[in-house]
């Protein structure tokens, strides 16, 4: 079960209402949909943008510019593989290979059976010696083949 509510136009523009009294509302907003749907759905940007007199193409630029935000929901449990460059420089390409092909998927995608979501992560502090890895929240470093594997039959499961 999704620890997200579903989308619903009445729940977005109350969001929209708590936060847009801020400073600088824009953010709240969207951390808000994100926490509360899981992802900053399409129809988002005009209720956005109409509530705070902004273009919804202002809208749209800050939640892509933003790798945080996501724009489809996500699988059951999210496998997030650090791909900063310390991370790339112990092996993290190699094993980001490796989750894609196990899981069939590209970084950035969901599974079509809705089961795991496969997500870059630029730098989780843990790549002095390995790289490093996070599902569903919890921080795995030293990051190998076996360890990798074990992630991936957790996320499928």
């Amino acid at each position: 079960m999704s620890p997200y509510e579903s989308w619903t136009i009445e729940r977005a523009n109350a969001l929209i209402v708590e936060h847009r009294d801020l400073e600088g509302p824009l953010l709240p907003i969207l951390h808000a949909f994100q926490e509360t749907f899981g992802y900053i759905d399409e129809a988002a940007a005009p209720l956005i943008a109409q509530a705070l007199n902004l273009s919804r193409a202002e809208v749209h630029g800050v939640v892509t510019f933003y790798h945080d935000f996501r724009r489809a929901p996500t699988g059951r449990h999210v496998l997030k593989l650090c791909r900063a460059e310390a991370c790339q420089a112990a092996g993290g390409d190699a094993l980001a290979a490796r989750a894609e092909a196990r899981l069939g998927l590209a970084m950035g995608a969901t599974a079509t059976d809705g089961s795991v979501t496969l997500e870059p992560v630029y730098c989780l502090g843990l790549c002095a010696t390995a790289p490093s890895a996070m599902l569903d929240g919890r921080v795995v470093g030293r990051l190998d083949d076996k360890r990798l594997d074990a992630l991936i039959g957790e996320a499928q499961r």
